[in-house]
């Protein structure tokens, strides 16, 4: 079908919606739909303010329950629509000829084809997939529903455009993007099912579920795009013509974006991080949370996350607190002044340790004397935990019971003293003054 083929056909279409207006029929079975419809909208908006969309049919099973939603609270108008229209032409059947109705069978063809694509469509959660397929879908049963359908294809397949040996016309673009995205969708429902299957191994460690699910997930990816391609007739190999933008566009744009899926993958492989470990990257300390294509998450403790790129963990410094053992070393440095008996201190620093309730019973506290220094003696406090999580917070309690001690056994914490010494005035010479500071 050429242009002019084209033109001829448009003109043939307008000549005959031209005498079809013409008829005082036409008039009254658009006056009847108008009706119909404005009935329907009053009809649902009155049922929209009764019901109780919480407890509709809350005691049925989930297809059906979800079927009543779909009929009665999405789509309770279109049902009335149908219902008036089919109503009004069965009238017109029996009081004048069939052809004198034949808009209201279309309006109630076109009607029921829009309900039963709600229903089908009723399965998928994402709403604005919903809403796309719902109107490709009902764009070509109307087509059909009038007998359009085969000319608009042959005018959208008469349009095409050439890039080495792909022929792209709009028709082939419409097909391939409608199978893509029923194969995407099941491709979705698939991995979704296996994930949940992973999961629930016991047998797996968290980084092989997460590299199991991404392989699989990239896997069926790949498998869709080309079942689709293949099925509306496009050659993989003629598509090889992109293949050298596509290799310069990752070479000169998408470095980063390959660095970190490759080294995603990497991570996952060697299991030096898995969702729950405790790690410090940089300045940046939390517990790992989820590990995606591009970056791993790493929950603080305090609301807030760090996206850190996957590249960062392959190649710079990470402590990972849980990577063999999760029983972590505590360490409390503190001072006494010379009158304290260094030995008490270190005894009661091991009674305090001891008894912190969250320090292993099976390894004991250790505190030994460090460093004689200028302001007094300095000690090394340490004790083992069995979780990195909540560390500070367990240093914390531990130097408190020891201030307290320290206060009740009479042990004093040094502080830096400056002395002055005074030459003349009304101070005697060589008179000494301590300031404590």
């Amino acid at each position: 079908m050429d242009l002019n083929d084209i033109i001829d056909y448009l003109g043939t279409v307008a000549r005959s919606v031209g005498a079809e207006m013409s008829s005082p029929f036409f008039y009254l079975q658009f006056g009847l739909i108008l009706i119909a419809a404005g009935i329907a909208l009053t009809a649902n908006a009155a049922l929209q303010k009764r019901i109780d969309r919480g407890s509709l049919a809350n005691r049925w099973p989930l297809p059906l329950r979800r079927l009543a939603y779909v009929l009665v609270v999405e789509s309770f108008s279109t049902v009335v629509f149908a219902v008036l229209v089919i109503a009004a032409r069965i009238v017109m059947y029996h009081s004048t000829w069939p052809s004198r109705s034949y808009m209201l069978v279309v309006a109630a063809k076109l009607a029921l084809a829009w309900l039963a694509i709600r229903l089908i469509t009723s399965v998928i959660r994402n709403a604005f997939l919903v809403t796309m397929i719902s109107l490709l879908a009902w764009l070509i049963a109307a087509l059909s529903i009038i007998n359009q359908l085969e000319p608009a294809a042959d005018a959208l397949d008469s349009i095409s455009i050439v890039l080495g040996g792909l022929r792209l016309t709009p028709l082939l673009v419409i097909k391939a993007c409608l199978l893509l995205i029923v194969t995407l969708w099941l491709t979705n429902i698939a991995s979704n099912f296996a994930e949940s299957r992973i999961n629930r191994s016991a047998d797996l460690t968290p980084s092989i579920q997460v590299l199991l699910v991404k392989m699989i997930r990239i896997g069926l990816m790949v498998v869709a795009v080309a079942i689709a391609l293949g099925a509306v007739g496009i050659n993989l190999s003629a598509l090889a013509v992109f293949s050298g933008a596509v290799g310069v566009g990752i070479g000169i744009g998408l470095q980063k974006i390959v660095a970190n899926f490759i080294s995603g993958i990497i991570l996952l492989a060697d299991k030096s991080v898995k969702p729950g470990d405790l790690v410090t990257i940089g300045d940046s300390s939390g517990r790992i949370s989820a590990m995606k294509t591009r970056y791993i998450s790493v929950a603080a403790g305090d609301g807030r996350e760090f996206l850190i790129p996957n590249e960062d963990l392959v190649t710079q410094k990470v402590t990972n607190w849980t990577y063999t053992d999760k029983n972590t070393l505590v360490k409390v440095t503190f001072a006494t002044n010379y009158d304290s008996n260094p030995r008490r201190v270190c005894q009661l620093a091991i009674e305090n340790a001891a008894a912190a309730p969250r320090a292993i019973k099976a390894r004991p506290p250790n505190c030994i004397l460090t460093e004689f220094a200028e302001t007094g003696m300095k000690f090394s406090l340490t004790f083992w935990i069995a979780d990195p999580d909540g560390m500070d917070n367990v240093r914390s309690e531990v130097m408190l019971s020891l201030w307290e001690t320290f206060k009740r056994e009479g042990i004093k914490v040094p502080y830096p003293v400056r002395e002055l010494r005074v030459r003349g005035g009304a101070l005697p010479v060589d008179t000494t003054v301590e300031v404590s500071s």
